[in-house]
């Protein structure tokens, strides 16, 4: 398979919610055209990303919405559950923990962690919150696929090491730092500042 861009693995997400609301709305099929327009592309480029992963449809008469829906979860890796492990339990590691598209997308936290030990030992979301000390042993103790760093940045790094060395291979960074791993670790930050600026610029350039 060709190499496929992030941007077309993230048009890809946004087409399957897309088409998921088709289908709770009993639509059978869908064009081209409607996914674009909902998702700000072209129809080509709707064609084009579904390109990458076999033929879907057929000219004039769109894609049927259920079969489409569930080859996009297959693409995307969501036909499985992924344990997650959450390290850092401040104010937005206390927000993900309670969003609710987490598990409904597939995606279970499992583990809590964090340093305070006046944290240490509280419940969230019926998980109780495991000192820091201790990831070693629970991760050994059961398979982690993922783990979301919310911790300050100069504990990110030395935190994100002992992660890859129990051989997590993804993670999901809100520390405002760029973390440094092998090749085979995916790492995919969230810079909170970097998507205001994007919209300032939006706003002073309109």
């Amino acid at each position: 398979m060709r190499k496929v861009a992030e941007s077309t693995v993230r048009r890809l997400s946004l087409y399957l919610r897309f088409l998921e609301e088709f289908e709770g709305q009993g639509v059978a099929t869908v064009s081209s055209g409607a996914l674009a327009s909902r998702g700000g592309t072209t129809s080509a480029q709707v064609r084009k990303d579904l390109s990458f992963f076999g033929s879907f449809g057929k000219r004039g008469l769109g894609y049927p919405v259920p079969e489409l829906a569930d080859r996009l979860r297959q693409i995307l890796g969501l036909k499985r559950r992924y344990r997650v492990a959450l390290i850092g339990a401040g104010k937005i590691g206390s927000a993900l923990v309670q969003y609710r598209g987490f598990r409904q997308r597939g995606f279970d936290i499992v583990a809590i962690f964090d340093t305070d030990p006046a944290k240490v030992g509280r419940q969230w979301n019926g998980l109780t919150i495991l000192d820091i000390a201790d990831l070693e042993r629970e991760v050994s103790r059961q398979t982690i696929d993922m783990a979301v760093l919310v911790t300050p940045a100069d504990a990110a790094q030395a935190v994100a090491d002992r992660i890859v060395a129990l051989g997590v291979k993804a993670i999901l960074n809100f520390a405002p730092v760029q973390l440094a791993v092998p090749d085979d670790v995916v790492v995919k930050t969230v810079n909170l500042a970097l998507e205001l600026e994007t919209l300032s610029y939006a706003l002073a350039n309109r």
